[in-house]
């Protein structure tokens, strides 16, 4: 006999409340995440600014781990709160324990990276002997220990896919509070504890994470009765783990593009002056304060527009996606403000030494006018994700990064004044803006507006 359950309230609360109440508990977290990774790096500029610069130079890697699981984690999302709408149960399961076994498989490979290739990419970058010492204590750590950032993409996003967005905001919320203690104590040998500098930031990053994976599977174990998790037999299932990819792939090469970008852009940069590619890691910082917010969103729109779409509920999947750009736009043209009037104060929370000021402010008020485009290209992205074609997102993410982001960056490098750099960001906005309004109206002909024939038929 099948199993009979109540329709979850993806489908059947109104959406505004519906997104709000999903968006809000992850919109909260994330913003905590974002303040965590800036109290990181203001301790670390406490030590000196070649502490500051090795950790931003750690950027790249650090960002391809978050690709990896975070790819992974979209399209176990997209898998399982497709399956919820079209009450397949089994197979929400399924995707749920793949899940759980390539995050395993992620954190395996940068195990072998923190042991064998830390250096290298120090290396890459800089010859200074002081920021790759830094460097590599710092990387050595949070790749080595990374099992529980692992834990924390799998287990929150089960959580996320089945409507429990309060659930991760609680785990982000203690991984990043605990974070936040522990930096100065570990960093500066606070209570008895040893004086760890920069490894102790990378020590407290790693703890809070894994102590935020650990509730996260406690609270999936115990209060999420959308799926079920048995491991007892398991065997990976090629085909389930192809799904998820499907989604996940587009998603990975997006971030993964985003490490790249990075990367380049040190280079670019640490050309003129190493507080240059330090500025832009402060920048970094700074800006996930604003984009964080908007990723929170995503990740609460995600599973409403991925449900509604299994469930053939095309208003409030359209709904949906209208409510998600407003908030979106609404939030990037805030940060908007907030770079072009306080750059200043805000460099002063990193200790900024002039040098760093006359690069910096400039900087924050060029790169912010991108803000005003990003909002609907994000969110519009994670709808292509959704709606099973992140192909559309990555070629967007693609073309923004490598094909304008990276070449305009270098050719403005060469007229001589790193001031020029920072416009390559809003000029490869402006593209990227325009190749997501033309995917997404051929989204829209080819996908959206069909959602509900085949019922029709069937009928």
């Amino acid at each position: 006999m099948e199993e009979v359950r109540e329709e979850n309230k993806m489908g059947v609360m109104p959406v505004n409340r519906l997104l709000l109440t999903m968006s809000f508990p992850m919109m909260v977290s994330m913003l905590v995440q974002a303040l965590y990774n800036v109290v990181d790096s203001i301790f670390v500029s406490r030590i000196n600014e070649n502490a500051l610069t090795a950790v931003s130079l750690a950027f790249p890697l650090q960002t391809l781990m978050i690709a990896l699981g975070g790819g992974m984690g979209v399209g176990v999302n997209a898998v399982l709160s497709k399956a919820l709408g079209e009450k397949d149960y089994d197979r929400a399961n399924k995707a749920a324990e793949n899940g759980v076994f390539l995050a395993c498989v992620n954190f395996v490979i940068f195990l072998l990276v923190g042991l064998f290739a830390v250096r290298p990419f120090y290396m890459s970058q800089t010859d200074d002997a002081q920021i790759v010492g830094y460097g590599c204590q710092y990387l050595t750590i949070v790749c080595c220990f990374g099992f529980g950032v692992y834990a924390q993409f799998i287990f929150e996003r089960l959580l996320q896919s089945t409507g429990r967005t309060l659930y991760t905001m609680f785990t982000q919320g203690t991984g990043a509070i605990i974070n936040i203690i522990m930096d100065p104590i570990l960093i500066f040998g606070y209570f008895g504890f040893p004086k760890m500098g920069v490894a102790g930031a990378a020590a407290a990053t790693v703890f809070g994470q894994i102590v935020a994976g650990i509730i996260a599977l406690i609270l999936n174990l115990k209060k999420n009765s959308d799926i079920r998790l048995h491991f007892k037999g398991f065997r990976p299932d090629l085909s389930m783990i192809g799904q998820i990819y499907v989604v996940g792939i587009p998603s990975i090469i997006m971030q993964a593009i985003g490490s790249l970008m990075t990367y380049c852009m040190n280079r670019i940069l640490i050309v003129f002056t190493s507080t240059a590619a330090a500025v832009f890691g402060v920048y970094f910082k700074l800006q996930s304060f604003v984009f964080m917010p908007i990723f929170g969103l995503n990740n609460g729109m995600v599973p409403i527009v991925a449900y509604n779409y299994g469930a053939a509920k095309k208003e409030r999947l359209l709904k949906t996606i209208k409510l998600s750009v407003i908030y979106a736009v609404s939030i990037m043209f805030v940060g908007f403000l907030v770079f072009q009037i306080f750059p200043a104060q805000l460099f002063a929370l990193f200790d900024a030494s002039d040098t760093m000021l006359a690069i910096g402010i400039p900087a924050l008020r060029t790169i912010s006018i991108s803000f005003l485009l990003a909002g609907f290209c994000i969110i519009e992205g994670s709808v292509f994700q959704a709606l099973g074609n992140g192909v559309y997102s990555m070629l967007v993410s693609v073309a923004r990064q490598l094909v304008v982001l990276i070449p305009v960056a270098y050719l403005l490098s060469r007229l001589g004044n790193v001031d020029y750099v920072w416009w390559a960001f809003p000029i490869a906005e402006l593209m990227s803006l325009s190749m997501t309004v033309v995917f997404r109206i051929r989204m829209g002909k080819k996908v959206i507006n069909r959602i509900g024939e085949e019922q029709v038929v069937r009928d």
